[in-house]
């Protein structure tokens, strides 16, 4: 596997896009605390880059990480500079808990499929995440699912938008094809096979305000 170093250099000699430093600008840098380790995001042109606060701190690491996901290369700096640029970036960033991120930017489902007996699944990305008519309905449950199995927590809706929303989905919602052993499966079955997300069990649920 090429260091940093030598994938930028390749990449370089590949013609990939070179900004200066009056064309790189990142939108924000947000720092995620919670479940005992801190994660960066540098929100950058719709990108959502993930970081370490090493990856942060380290220029090459950085550059390679915005050009593999946003396919920029931000400007080479001298060392100094670059420390300093990081630091100041670190101390301006918006401080969020890990669970309750901000919405990916332009949340919306790509559809939802009906299973019939109250089975549904809610295709994300790529993504097919189970749900019961009982989950689907309750904002607190569909939130949880989503984050713990696609990675996004969607926006937190007032209780009658977010039962109007369900109601527009399940109408326009496709019949899925049936899958074998479908039929036999039972409401709490069905959700058997989907772990909740690590340390939601033993917490209060949370509370949707009106």
């Amino acid at each position: 596997m090429p260091t940093d170093s030598q994938y930028i250099l390749e990449s370089i000699k590949q013609g990939c896009v070179m900004l200066t430093d009056d064309e790189f600008f990142i939108d924000r840098l947000v720092k995620y605390f919670g479940n005992g380790r801190i994660r960066w995001h540098v929100e950058f042109r719709g990108h959502r880059i993930e970081l370490t606060t090493g990856q942060l701190k380290k220029q090459s690491t950085f550059r390679r990480k915005i050009l593999e996901q946003a396919d920029v290369l931000p400007p080479q700096r001298a060392g100094a500079s670059y420390r300093r640029w990081a630091i100041d970036l670190r101390k301006n960033a918006v401080e969020l808990p890990w669970r309750d991120r901000p919405v990916d930017i332009g949340f919306a489902i790509d559809r939802l499929a009906s299973h019939g007996d109250g089975r549904w699944t809610v295709e994300y990305q790529g993504k097919a995440i189970k749900f019961t008519t009982t989950k689907l309905r309750r904002q607190v449950s569909f939130r949880k699912r989503m984050l713990a199995k696609a990675k996004v927590l969607p926006p937190q809706l007032n209780p009658v938008a977010y039962r109007k929303w369900v109601d527009w989905l399940i109408q326009n919602a496709i019949q899925a094809v049936p899958q074998a052993g479908d039929a036999l499966m039972t409401e709490k079955s069905w959700l058997d096979d989907l772990p909740e997300l690590a340390g939601w069990q033993n917490e209060a649920p949370l509370q949707e305000t009106n």
